[in-house]
């Protein structure tokens, strides 16, 4: 048998912004949980509005099939004693199955060292159980999991969700499971708008709920369904404004999650404040008002928003008139915020950041801008940037933190220092700089698209990562709330994406001595330096497990990693020329020679082998005098392309050695008795060996 199942949690308005995700980590719970208990059911769905959590369960199992239980129970010989009788152990176990010490049944097994073993066994069916008896367990358990930071109290109760909650739906076909979850009686009962419709609604079954709702409640309780409403309306007001909205994806997300019942209306400012910054404009908009800015075809802003009311009103021109009373003075507050700013220069605010704390430990911005501006220069001048732009940039490139209007709009931080910066003449390049200091802000983002712009960010994230770690703040588990994770992966995204040669270990190394560090510090520096370096390889590996389609495995990795490049360019080469040559007929056995190679000179006696001792007139038989000169063609030709990074043409190089190599292992005892023999072969293995670990080390892959 089966039934629908419906779980409605009623609440105050939840979280805007961490709305979607509560839905789906809801739904996800109860999934998991059914299937833990063995549940069979079909399409399960979750809806969510700023005032319930939701989740649907089509054709759901009401009963448990039953289970064959089989158990193993303590040897024969601890359980049974020599006159027949069941000792303590024997009959304990028979407890635990709840039968007769006669009723068990006896299975052998081979245990690894005392041979062949017999057991106690028991083997029975447990009957299934209800599945309204299981329900309610499952809820509480899917609502106390979700990722809710900080819950709270209300009334007199003890429990604790997001929100206080109201009423609690909870249907397995047509009846009520009766139960208390979040100290509310469950019923068949939701609640509609909050305005429009706000008496209970009765749902007669789970099939009926989105249609109830909608109908006779004013609520689009389908998430995806009122965003893509939402989305449709905006843009058909905006065409009939002769423009076009602006939709983020976070935006449309939040506006979904603010309404149950959305009506878009279109609304007008004062054209004089497009003489804002476009940035201002649109972050007035979004952020602090959450309406949808309209662009014309130009690619200008039009004096237009969209709002999305969660009432449909019978004088919509109030609603109209309340939003842009509204927004007005937001803008007016931009506008003299912007005003302000301009009377005094960008490098006015320099001075003033050092009152400012970066981190306690690591002193004020204006100290990490010091030491921003000594790293930019350093890595200017290794990517071929204008140093001196770079230094200007990166001086300048924090000041607007302590402008009026990044005090009031966070998010332009580098937008409104590069504006300023216009203003007052800066250079072109620095200009850019200090808006693309900031990137990539996270995954996807763009990158800085100028040489000065690249250096100053990869200054900038190099510094703060060099200077959290100095003070043992590093990333822990799922805690980053210096966010070095983004930090790094932006580091090496702009490195590799840009094609910049930069040896990362020594701009590393100059970022953590150029921290405040103590005497002990200083004393642990090499140490700091090493486990930041290793943990950017880290995040590099993990880059390129998340390419599945570039099939780089850990021992693909760990081979190139063997090699300790500097530079993150030179180790993407190393590792695609490798996954080149993996892909030719003559790796397997190349491959499988070094790391038989590796064995051999690992188990050879100490200072028995150096390439400096090879001697070509003991090489006595024809396939090592064939493989020596191989390695001189070879040789010949590797270091050249190896000293250029043609890590492919050098590999496709040694994979013609592949006949010589397997022709040696066929025909030559590498420990011959002779010690001067055995020494000279193992010194011809070691000088092939140091031709492939030039690239990468063959030994650490399977095979």
């Amino acid at each position: 048998m089966t039934a629908d199942l419906l779980i409605e949690i009623g609440t105050e308005e939840l979280p805007p912004k961490a709305l979607r995700g509560l839905e789906l980590a809801f739904a996800e719970g109860i999934r998991t949980r059914l299937a833990e208990a063995n549940l069979q059911h079909g399409l399960l769905e979750s809806f969510a509005t700023p005032r319930r959590l939701a989740v649907r369960v089509k054709k759901l199992a009401t009963r448990q099939a039953d289970q064959c239980v089989t158990r193993r129970g303590p040897p024969v010989s601890v359980a049974i004693d020599a006159a027949g009788a069941a000792t303590r152990a024997g009959e304990n176990f028979a407890q635990g199955c709840g039968v007769a010490v006669a009723a068990l049944g006896r299975e052998k097994a081979q245990d690894a060292k005392k041979g062949e073993i017999e057991y106690l066994s028991y083997t029975g069916v447990k009957a299934g159980s209800d599945t309204a008896a299981l329900l309610p367990d499952m809820v509480r358990a899917s609502l106390d999991s979700l990722p809710v930071p900080k819950r709270m109290r209300w009334g007199s109760g003890e429990a604790q969700f997001v929100r206080p909650v109201h009423w609690v739906l909870l249907l397995l076909g047509r009846e009520v499971i009766a139960t208390s979850i979040l100290g509310i009686a469950s019923g068949d009962r939701t609640h509609g708008h909050r305005f429009m419709t706000p008496r209970a609604l009765r749902v007669a079954s789970p099939a009926s709920y989105v249609s109830t709702l909608e109908k006779r409640g004013k609520v689009l309780v389908d998430f995806t369904a009122r965003s893509e409403r939402i989305r449709v309306g905006v843009e058909a007001l905006a065409t009939q404004l002769h423009g076009r909205a602006l939709i983020t994806p976070a935006l449309l997300e939040e506006v979904t999650a603010l309404v149950e019942w959305p009506v878009p209306l279109a609304g007008q400012f004062e054209a004089r404040f497009l003489e804002l910054p476009r940035e201002v404009l649109i972050a007035t908009l979004q952020e602090h008002q959450r309406y949808f800015p309209v662009e014309g075809s130009d690619g200008n802003l039009l004096p237009w928003f969209i709002t999305v009311s969660n009432i449909e009103s019978s004088a919509p021109e109030l609603v109209r008139a309340g939003n842009e009373r509204v927004v007005g003075p937001r803008l007016s507050d931009a506008a003299f915020f912007w005003e302000l700013d301009r009377r005094t220069p960008l490098a006015a605010g320099l001075p003033l950041l050092d009152a400012v704390t970066f981190q306690a430990k690591l002193g004020s911005i204006g100290a990490k801008v010091r030491r921003v501006e000594a790293l930019s220069v350093a890595v200017a001048e290794a990517i071929g940037a204008d140093a001196l732009l770079a230094q200007r940039a990166a001086q300048l490139a924090k000041c607007d933190l302590v402008s009026s209007l990044v005090g009031e709009f966070p998010e332009l931080q580098g937008v409104m220092g590069a504006y300023h910066a216009k203003a007052d003449g800066e250079a072109d390049e620095v200009v850019r700089a200090i808006r693309e200091h900031y990137l990539p802000r996270g995954a996807g983002d763009a990158l800085p698209a100028t040489p000065v712009g690249m250096a100053v960010a990869i200054a900038d994230k190099l510094d703060t990562l060099a200077g959290i770690f100095s003070i043992d703040l590093k990333p822990s588990g799922a805690r980053d709330p210096f966010g070095l994770r983004r930090a790094t992966i932006g580091v090496l995204r702009i490195i590799l994406q840009q094609r910049l040669s930069l040896d990362l270990n020594a701009l590393i190394e100059k970022a953590v001595l150029a921290q405040p560090l103590d005497a002990a510090g200083l004393e642990r520096a090499p140490r700091l330096i090493a486990e930041i370096q290793g943990y950017v390889m880290e995040r590099l590996r993990a880059m390129y497990q998340e390419n599945a389609a570039l099939g780089v495995t850990p021992e693909i990795f760990d081979a190139v990693l063997a090699t300790q490049p500097r530079s993150p360019l030179d180790f993407d080469a190393r590792l695609r020329a490798l996954l080149g040559f993996l892909q030719l007929p003559e790796a397997a056995s190349l491959t499988a020679a070094n790391k038989r190679i590796a064995n051999l000179l690992r188990k050879s006696a100490g200072g028995e082998t150096s390439a400096n001792q090879l001697q070509p007139e003991l090489l006595r038989l024809m396939q090592e005098r064939d493989l020596y000169d191989g390695l001189l063609a070879a040789d010949a030709a590797v270091s050249p392309a190896v000293a250029r990074g043609e890590y492919a043409s050098a590999l496709a190089q040694l994979a013609r050695l592949r006949p010589a190599v397997d022709a040696f292992f066929d025909g030559v005892m590498v420990m011959d008795e002779d010690p001067a023999l055995r020494a000279n072969r193992l010194a011809l293995l070691e000088r092939l060996r140091k031709l492939f670990v030039r690239i990468a080390d063959l030994s650490r892959l399977p095979g």
